[in-house]
């Protein structure tokens, strides 16, 4: 049998059911504050967007405190009502641990998925990246979901756990075709102030970007890189998750 063709690899993508980014993290804090960032940045389902999970294997371990916010509605559920809703019954009331309910669900509307497992050998995971570029197709922003973040020197691109990573060439491959960017990034153990400074200025020389928007949380961030034609669309958007989300999510702006 031959190997599938690329459009049918992005049919997979579309309809494939994800198996982990891990998905025994599905519905935590991280994940509220995640999809509800997706949510005001796409003006819920107006800006097109593709999705690249970057899931790896779930590797057994827990951390049930983090779902605790779900038995907390008075304090959490106001900064978005249907997420919360939706995690609600998903997590607590169904007890299923699985991005494929953000998937099939009306939660994020303008977004199409890459479901697949990030492979570390890098001749799959150039392929992987292929399809990712096709699903990317007609989308203005694209989010990517790594474990971990933006490359390290300790994991070189193909070697062990380099999966957890999104590598330099990746970032700029897609932004060359044209998309925006949303990239999550862990914080190591560094101060956090001075690594999202850095992180960002990274961003803005090696993509030649114009701003950087970093959106700071309390164990993670995301940085936004627009497009020039795209800032228009990301001028409000950034206003609003400061309005929605205030001190959970902090907004901060990394210009040339």
């Amino acid at each position: 049998m031959g190997r599938p063709s690329p459009l049918a690899w992005v049919l997979r993508a579309r309809r494939i059911t994800s198996r982990s980014m891990k998905n025994q993290y599905f519905g935590d804090i991280n994940d509220y504050r995640k999809y509800g960032l997706l949510r005001v940045l796409t003006a819920r389902g107006e800006i097109k967007t593709a999705v690249c999970w970057m899931l790896t294997p779930d590797d057994g371990r827990t951390d049930g405190s983090r779902i605790r916010y779900l038995s907390e509605p008075d304090k959490w559920r106001g900064f978005d009502h249907e997420l919360f809703h939706h995690l609600e019954e998903v997590v607590l009331d169904r007890g299923v641990r699985n991005v494929s309910e953000i998937e099939t669900s009306d939660i994020l509307p303008s977004c199409t998925f890459l479901s697949d497992i990030v492979p570390d050998d890098g001749v799959a995971r150039g392929l992987y990246f292929q399809r990712a570029l096709l699903l990317a197709q007609g989308c203005d922003l694209v989010f990517f979901d790594p474990d971990n973040g933006i490359e390290v020197r300790s994991k070189p691109y193909g070697r062990r756990d380099s999966s957890k990573y999104l590598y330099w060439h990746e970032i700029e491959g897609f932004w060359n075709a044209g998309h925006s960017l949303l990239i999550y990034q862990h914080f190591p153990r560094v101060q956090r102030a001075t690594f999202i400074e850095d992180k960002a200025r990274l961003l803005l020389d090696r993509t030649g970007a114009s701003a950087v928007i970093s959106f700071r949380t309390s164990h993670v961030v995301f940085f936004l890189v627009p497009q020039a034609e795209h800032t228009y669309l990301f001028r409000d958007r950034n206003e609003e998750v400061e309005r929605v989300w205030g001190k959970e999510i902090e907004v901060h702006h990394h210009c040339r």
